[in-house]
């Protein structure tokens, strides 16, 4: 059985920089969960980062640029944090080799999971296409991800590969 990699948040744990999740309840993924099939995952805090932490976006780039060195996420304050997002996404990639995973379903807007949307980079609220960092990560190593909303396209992808 193909096991799928996916951002904690999503399963309703609170791991999110202000406490909270974005628990999806969805049919598809409470029958994942019973199979066995999730590996739950939160790249930050795996990364050794605090809850609540603060928020972070990527300052002028993208998860790519972050990985090339051509960019960093900044926290709202000005710290950075680029080596924690790289490290977290370093985990989440080896938990993809540990369990041969090929598939990731991650948080939508976050500057680790986002995976076609990430926020500007100057804390407006404004989002702009691009990915976050571990999205960013696992792409480039053959894993497809998506996003909380691309649900039923992942199980099309899980099925495809399990045959």
């Amino acid at each position: 059985m193909k096991k799928v990699l996916m951002s904690a948040c999503l399963l309703g744990k609170r791991v999110r920089y202000d406490g909270g999740s974005l628990s999806v309840n969805d049919e598809l993924i409470a029958g994942w969960i019973s199979e066995g099939r999730i590996v739950s995952v939160c790249p930050e805090v795996e990364a050794g980062m605090s809850i609540p932490r603060k928020p972070a976006e990527i300052f002028e780039g993208s998860g790519s640029r972050v990985l090339d060195g051509e960019a960093d996420v900044v926290e709202k304050d000005g710290g950075i944090v680029t080596d924690d997002f790289i490290a977290g996404a370093s985990i989440a990639l080896e938990l993809c080799k540990k369990f041969n995973i090929e598939i990731a379903i991650l948080a939508e807007s976050s500057p680790s999971c986002g995976s076609s949307f990430i926020y500007d980079g100057r804390f407006s609220g404004n989002r702009i296409p691009g990915m976050g960092v571990t999205a960013a990560l696992l792409r480039r190593n053959r894993i497809q991800v998506f996003s909380q909303h691309e649900i039923a396209d992942a199980n099309k992808a899980i099925h495809a590969t399990s045959a």
